[in-house]
């Protein structure tokens, strides 16, 4: 337990979010596995944005950004390039990642920096709210859905595989063994990392759907995926796939950026 609290600024506990909320389970996991990882605390860099998952880089004693809406990759984009060996891992909900944020999304990907990017999501905008999101779905009711949603959802792993992500995961607050695996891979990875994780709002979202408590929402996720590969995915194609999608190596931005710099000083002798 000491070693996990000198993790943490417990100045600013206790938190804000809601009991039973799906976050702290991720907090637990990313400080669990950066302990694991044996990584200098001087060495992670730890970005957000706005909302409830942005609230973690707050709560973390390593080097913190909290930023503006949406704009959280563009940060830690910033800050990679100009320190390539810090870890610099970014923590995002829906809005963050793919309504507001969704265009530094898809150009964070497609570079292929090395930025561990974690979208935490719970389907709705719970820190104003219960607004639906682009990540909610057809069918969702929200405070700004009261007869639920007509619109279509993102699937995170494909916007992120297709935008050319080298490491794309997904898994939920449930499976907490998976998280921690997942989560080191994707730290390890030397390009651009998607986690996606599944986890529940049971003040908004769960009300609202009729979902019940957090218990349930979490026996939810249980019944209602499965591990990539599995026959299950084809016998019922309702549940959720989980587990990796993407994991190649390609060229990383910061290394090709550094093979730029070099090339051209060669030519001017």
């Amino acid at each position: 337990m000491s070693q996990t609290k000198k993790h943490i600024r417990e100045r600013f506990f206790p938190h804000i979010w809601c009991p039973g909320c799906g976050h702290g389970t991720v907090l637990n996991n990313l400080v669990r596995t950066i302990e694991e990882m044996g990584l200098d605390q001087n060495d992670v860099m730890v970005v957000s944005g706005i909302g409830c998952s942005a609230r973690i880089s707050g709560y973390l004693d390593y080097n913190t950004l909290h930023t503006l809406h949406g704009r959280a990759l563009a940060f830690a984009t910033g800050i990679k390039m100009t320190n390539p060996k810090l870890n610099v891992i970014v923590p995002m909900g829906d809005g963050d990642a793919l309504a507001i944020g969704g265009n530094h999304f898809i150009h964070a990907a497609r570079r292929n920096i090395n930025i561990t990017a974690l979208v935490l999501n719970n389907r709705i905008y719970g820190m104003t709210g219960g607004q639906y999101s682009p990540l909610s779905g057809v069918g969702i009711a929200a405070t700004t859905a009261p007869y639920s949603s007509i619109d279509r959802e993102f699937d995170t792993v494909k916007m992120a595989a297709g935008a050319g992500a080298t490491f794309v995961a997904r898994t939920t607050a449930f499976h907490v063994q998976e998280i921690a695996k997942l989560m080191k891979k994707a730290i390890e990875h030397n390009g651009f990392s998607l986690l996606e994780i599944l986890t529940h709002c049971p003040t908004y979202f769960g009300r609202k759907n009729k979902m019940g408590e957090a218990p349930d929402m979490l026996g939810w996720f249980k019944d209602h995926t499965a591990p990539v590969g599995s026959p299950k995915l084809e016998e019922d194609p309702t549940l959720i796939p989980r587990g990796i999608f993407v994991e190649e190596q390609l060229p990383e931005y910061t290394d090709a950026y550094a093979e730029t710099i070099a090339r051209a000083s060669a030519k001017r002798g």
